[in-house]
């Protein structure tokens, strides 16, 4: 008699696909099957989620209780310091239930790292009610945009002048604080920073109305008054790469023991990890469907059984187990390098960012095919494949997951040429400070 065989959807769906978990930990593994147990919830709230523009509370409450959103908080400040591959893992599987969730699960991840640039007293208050704080804490906004608020200098502090948005705040309904982008002359010249606001010292702009990651909250942020920020609050973005740099000075934990490029990697991970969960939700409803219902126009007794289904899955399959071997290996090389010296050179970040950015394209080219050969039952608002077509579409619209944009600056290093300028660098009025850590 034959053994019983898992099917593909079971075991893409497996929390350990990818076989050996690398330096994976113990605590990392315990909030990603959290997170596996709550995936009807998550799944459930999805629609929700979208009609609010926002993850709807319970499902954010029920993530908060896991620990989810301690997972990259250092240690020190209350949190777990996790490394690239706990991170990737719980990623992905937050992902599988919803992109909306995914993607604020991204922020309050990558947004700690931002925030740990500040001031140690902004920190401070930043994550003193972290552990109970439901959802990210910290959202932002045109950190790094071309435009963004004008603020004046002042003794003690700044000035952020009214009027103006920030964009792309995303997890703004959730965040307790924002850390917004602005523009300030010093001596004649023009100057970029970084100011921290608290929740009542801005207001949330109704403007997030897209086609898809509308749960994500990435709303603009705007200030209908002057706001005078203390000096504490305040980073000028030239310091912002060697604040990078001194982490794994300040902090304990593999997340941290790393330089400015290799902090820094977690973040497209994390994005290109949230691009495959949904690929993972998208063939796990696909197989299910497909089993489910009758072809319009062919004489099979079910979707499943026609070849074109079959050739879609197995193509489809092999797209989705190809991206998390990529994104994986590239979790496991941030971890060990992390363990060992814990240095990144820009070519080889560059590189790393190439194969992410190539797998999370991957991963939507391969939602794109399940719609397709699923057909007309999936443009229904309830359908969870439609909903993964949009979002994974709006995330690889992000700056950091652009495929073109990406292989240039990895190209450029192939072919011998000029690099192009990182961090703080590539923006107007800051002049980059060499991170001495790196």
């Amino acid at each position: 008699m034959l053994e019983q065989v898992k099917s593909a959807p079971e075991r893409l769906a497996s929390r350990d696909a990818a076989g050996d978990r690398g330096l994976g930990s113990e605590k990392g593994r315990q909030i990603r099957d959290a997170v596996h147990d709550l995936m009807p919830l998550i799944r459930k709230n999805a629609l929700e989620g979208e009609r609010l523009g926002m993850v709807p509370r319970e499902t954010v409450e029920a993530l908060q209780k896991t620990g989810l959103f301690l997972a990259s908080i250092p240690v020190e400040l209350g949190g777990y310091g996790l490394g690239a591959r706990d991170l990737a893992e719980i990623l992905v599987e937050v992902g599988r239930g919803d992109g909306g969730t995914a993607w604020v699960t991204m922020i309050a991840s990558g947004h700690t790292r931002i925030a740990l640039t500040l001031p140690d007293k902004a920190i401070a208050e930043i994550y003193e009610q972290a552990a109970t704080w439901p959802g990210p804490t910290i959202a932002g906004g045109s950190l790094f945009s071309e435009k963004i608020q004008k603020a004046e200098k002042v003794e003690g502090g700044m000035i952020v002048k009214a009027g103006g948005k920030w964009l792309f705040a995303s997890g703004s309904k959730h965040a307790k604080f924002a850390a917004v982008g602005i523009d300030f002359e010093e001596d004649g010249e023009r100057q970029r920073g970084m100011v921290l606001l608290e929740h009542g010292q801005y207001q949330i702009v109704d403007d997030w109305h897209v086609m898809g990651m509308t749960a994500s909250s990435s709303n603009s942020l705007t200030t209908t008054e002057d706001v005078f920020v203390p000096e504490y609050r305040f980073l000028d973005l030239s310091e912002f790469p060697e604040r990078l740099g001194s982490f794994r000075k300040r902090y304990s934990g593999l997340g941290y023991s790393l330089n400015a490029l290799g902090v820094m990697l977690t973040v497209p991970l994390e994005m290109n990890c949230a691009a495959l969960g949904m690929a993972k939700g998208a063939y796990e409803a696909f197989v299910e469907q497909a089993k489910a219902r009758k072809p319009f126009n062919l004489p099979y007794a079910t979707v499943a059984d026609s070849p074109g289904t079959q050739i879609t899955a197995g193509k489809v399959g092999a797209m989705i187990r190809a991206a998390e071997a990529v994104l994986m290996n590239t979790a496991d090389k941030i971890d060990r390098k992390a363990a060992d010296d814990g240095n990144f050179e820009p070519a080889e970040e560059s590189e790393m960012i190439m194969d992410m950015v190539y797998a999370g394209n991957l991963c939507g080219d391969a939602i794109d095919q399940l719609q397709y050969a699923i057909g007309s039952s999936t443009i229904s608002d309830k359908n969870p494949i439609q909903r993964h077509v949009r979002d994974v579409r709006v995330i690889l619209t992000h700056g950091s997951l652009r495929y073109d944009p990406a292989a240039e600056i990895n190209g450029r290093y192939v072919m011998g040429l000029p690099p192009f300028s990182a961090f703080a660098g590539g923006l107007p009025g800051v002049k980059s400070k060499a991170p001495k850590d790196s």
